[in-house]
């Protein structure tokens, strides 16, 4: 009979208290669980101890850009024992490669639950003040981006939907300067950078606000952009 597969949150502080973010549902889910799908062995063990599980002899397998083997992700879930699924980005999905096992999953019959928690991506857009009835989320940029920005200008103007993407945190400062020499003047951008910690930041202004103001220091700190075309 097959398994479960448990969607579980993880923190984007990594030094909070996880009683903060998640529901009390989800200390009872990972002490249920016998083992881990995470990105790295390092954050899955550090992801067990934080719920009080033994970490020792405790299988935990990767689902990364290296290790996308899904079949042999999914055996112990076919033979009936329940895992879970982390994220480093928050929410197992989102912004991260686990849709190919939750899609595996179903066609497998395996039964599948998911669980509330922090999510930057949905965070900045609470936080952004810009129109979340329509959103698209392109995950990370081409490293020359400029005609992509423009296309998805115009795509954003025509379709009045806030434009969502990421970028590597080394390459934020250089992503906000394209931002601001491509996007028309007229166009509202928004920057959100270290959600959930205490340097926490969100400003959103016109592209020609912007370039009168102090641009904040985003070097090597986990961002998300959002723009919006007028």
């Amino acid at each position: 009979m097959p398994g479960q597969l448990l969607l579980l949150p993880n923190l984007l502080n990594k030094e909070a208290e996880h009683q903060l973010y998640f529901p009390i549902s989800v200390d009872r889910a990972v002490q249920s669980i016998t083992g881990l799908i995470a990105e790295n062995e390092k954050e899955g063990r550090a992801y067990l101890k934080r719920f009080g599980v033994t970490v020792q002899g405790f299988p935990i397998k990767l689902l990364n850009e290296h290790s996308q083997d899904i079949e042999e992700l999914l055996a112990p879930m076919k033979n009936g024992e329940r895992w879970g699924l982390i994220s480093d980005a928050g929410l197992p999905v989102l912004a991260d490669p686990g849709y190919l096992l939750v899609r595996r999953a179903r066609m497998l019959g395996i039964a599948i639950e998911a669980f509330i928690g922090p999510s930057s991506l949905i965070l900045a857009l609470m936080l952004s003040g810009l129109p979340a009835q329509r959103f698209s989320f392109h995950g990370y940029f081409p490293y020359e981006p400029e005609k992509a920005l423009k296309k998805l200008e115009e795509r954003s103007r025509e379709e009045k939907a806030t434009q969502v993407f990421i970028e590597t945190p080394y390459r934020n400062e250089k992503m906000l300067a394209t931002l601001l020499a491509t996007l028309s003047d007229s166009t509202v951008l928004s920057v959100a950078w270290d959600l959930t910690m205490p340097t926490q930041g969100v400003e959103t202004y016109p592209v020609k606000d912007w370039k009168r103001r102090p641009l904040p220091n985003i070097h090597k700190h986990p961002a998300v952009f959002l723009f919006l075309s007028q």
